[in-house]
């Protein structure tokens, strides 16, 4: 026999869309069975109105009754559009049961502790509510709604696109490291390299610094800068970015004022310059070398192991630089993601808030046990396609 509902607009449900109750066995049928709603007295439940829906599509409910006493089917309850985001919340939801997942609104009463900034909390393979464990805090957006980067959280990002298709992206904070070889920093999570040069002569030209005579080192073992004779040298001459020589400027490695380096970088890049010179700096500290990423349509293209450049491996971290304000299309996230799933790396933003001082001792991880020097400023999120 097939339940209806009662639509009850006045009960706290998901973001004060009211709620849907349901009695007759409607707790063992549905709750107890297969993980919708949440128990009230006796054996009624009350469902989020999206649960509603697809018990509605599925016909498992036979209708819903409305505060005028109208019966409500599948189309005529979802005209109504109970709520924000309903249409693009419901696709989500139908086609993650679809794959054998329960999910339920990230809210109380429905989970214990609420999930903040996401939409749906998808349980475990084979799990459901009241096994107390969430797999992914899921947040759903239409593909024209924007994503701050301010409301970033680790779980998984659907974005609906206009013909309802739904991709799917893992959301994590990452903490970059690697092994390579800095300057000699001794804030470098990684050994200092007391035998680097000081005071290489160095000219700087437009936008690159050209290195006279450096040591071998500086390049096969560090990676800085391109040999200007190409793959065939003895001692190489080298090419450095503007963003390279701030870095071995700031460090005496080459002869020149490194205020002037980094003038000439914010003449030809305006504002972007500080904010990648911190992500570069940032990186090289963690032991990671970064190179330009410009041929992947990045900021930079990361090596984490380098030994030598006789024996370097791929790349692997894709790296895009925005302010922490930044604010996401959808459209965007997925070409970063897709082009960096396709050349076989990791799509990586570092958020860098601009207001925070770099040398502040409150920006260079002043609460950071690990005492590795690492700026706080900087958050680091990774985001990758997800198949549920």
């Amino acid at each position: 026999m097939s339940l209806e509902g009662r639509f009850d607009p006045d009960a706290g449900g998901a973001d004060g869309d009211g709620v849907v109750r349901v009695a007759g066995d409607a707790r063992q049928r549905y709750h107890d069975a297969r993980g919708y709603g949440y128990p009230l007295e006796g054996n009624e439940i009350a469902l989020a109105p999206v649960e509603a829906a697809h018990l509605l599509y599925r016909g498992d409910l036979e209708a819903v009754v409305d505060e005028e006493g109208r019966r409500l089917d599948f189309r005529e309850f979802v005209a109504r559009e109970p709520g924000t985001d309903f249409g693009v919340r419901f696709l989500v939801y139908a086609d993650l049961r679809s794959r054998g997942f329960y999910l339920s609104p990230a809210t109380e009463p429905w989970v214990a502790n609420p999930l903040e900034s996401a939409d749906l909390a998808v349980f475990p393979r084979g799990k459901g509510p009241r096994d107390g464990e969430i797999e992914h805090p899921l947040r759903v957006v239409g593909e024209r709604a924007d994503v701050a980067a301010s409301d970033l959280e680790e779980g998984v990002l659907a974005v609906v696109d206009e013909e309802s298709e739904i991709t799917y992206f893992d959301v994590n904070r990452l903490d970059p490291r690697g092994t390579s070889q800095s300057a000699g920093d001794d804030s470098s999570s990684t050994d200092a390299d007391d035998s680097l040069p000081t005071d290489v002569e160095a000219d700087l030209l437009t936008d690159r610094v050209v290195v006279w005579e450096p040591p071998l080192d500086l390049y096969e073992r560090h990676f800085y800068g391109q040999p200007l004779e190409g793959r065939e040298y003895d001692e190489p001459t080298l090419q450095c970015s503007l963003l390279e020589a701030t870095y071995l400027a700031e460090r005496g490695v080459i002869s020149l004022e490194p205020s002037v380096v980094r003038d000439r970088g914010r003449e030809v890049e305006g504002e972007r310059f500080d904010r990648r010179l911190r992500v570069y700096t940032d990186l090289r500290e963690r032991g990671v070398v970064p190179k330009t990423g410009y041929k992947f349509g990045a900021d930079f293209r990361t090596y984490a192991d380098v030994e030598s450049v006789a024996d370097l491996g791929h790349s692997e971290l894709l790296v895009r630089v925005h302010p922490a304000d930044y604010v996401f299309e959808p459209r965007d996230l997925a070409l970063d993601v897709r082009l960096a799933h396709g050349v076989r790396k990791t799509m990586v933003f570092a958020l860098v808030d601009d207001t925070a001082d770099r040398d502040a001792e409150t920006a260079r991880g002043a609460d950071d046990s690990t005492g590795d020097g690492a700026d706080a400023a900087i958050e680091w999120w990774s985001l990758e396609r997800l198949t549920p």
